[in-house]
């Protein structure tokens, strides 16, 4: 199982104080290690699909980050921008104010939209839900993963990183037994250590967000802090 890790992670770097070396560090890494994506902010999209042309490294970008706060129109904007530049997997964050006072037909009609979006794509985009699961119960938890599971979303994900809290096991056991074997499951936030990934993995996760990317799969340590 641990032999195809690197396959599972999204490198990643999504601080705001962030370098153009920096991004191609990453980038060198992500070749280097095989890594299944990096993860960057929209602004350095197109920066990673030059630096990893042809490398087989996925880019991966957030969309509605980190709040989920602006509106579906925003959002599907941000994501044709960010396929246009280049990106194959778009991380977007969902409405948790909706989430919260229950408006459930809302975060469907958001999800259908961004499955809608993929369908007219002019190439291939994996889309990913992010629920920032530390500010929801389990059965809110249980309730978004299976609208997500009903739209077609490709993967539930549990945070941003830039919330209360990161991912948790029972989370992501919660997420994974919601959507069942035919959806994705991200774990994010907080994911450090090789045997924080082991931990992720077996519960459930076969994507993993991650800074310190290096270090877990050299069971090493990294001088890189991130959000996540």
């Amino acid at each position: 199982m641990m032999t195809s890790l690197e396959k599972m992670i999204d490198h990643t770097l999504l601080k705001p104080n962030v370098t153009d070396q920096q991004i191609l560090q990453l980038c060198e890494e992500a070749r280097q290690y095989g890594f299944a994506s990096v993860c960057v902010n929209p602004c350095y999209v197109r920066l990673a699909a030059d630096a990893l042309r042809d490398s087989g490294v996925k880019i991966c970008t957030v969309i509605g980050f980190p709040l989920g706060a602006t509106t579906t129109e925003s959002k599907l904007f941000e994501a044709a921008q960010a396929v246009q530049n280049g990106a194959d997997e778009l991380d977007y964050v969902l409405n948790i104010s909706d989430v919260l006072n229950g408006r459930y037909e809302l975060v469907k009609q958001e999800m259908e939209q961004f499955v809608q979006f993929r369908a007219n794509s002019s190439k291939p985009v994996l889309i990913k839900v992010i629920l920032e699961t530390c500010y929801l119960t389990d059965e809110q938890i249980v309730k978004v993963c299976k609208l997500a599971k009903e739209a077609g979303i490709d993967f539930v994900k549990t945070s941003t990183g830039f919330g209360s809290g990161g991912a948790t096991k029972e989370h992501v056991r919660i997420m994974r037994e919601t959507v069942g074997s035919k959806v994705g499951v991200k774990a994010s936030g907080g994911i450090r250590t090789y045997e924080d990934c082991v931990a992720m993995v077996e519960a459930g996760a076969n994507r993993i967000g991650a800074s310190a990317s290096v270090a877990i799969v050299t069971r090493g340590s990294s001088d890189r802090q991130s959000a996540y």
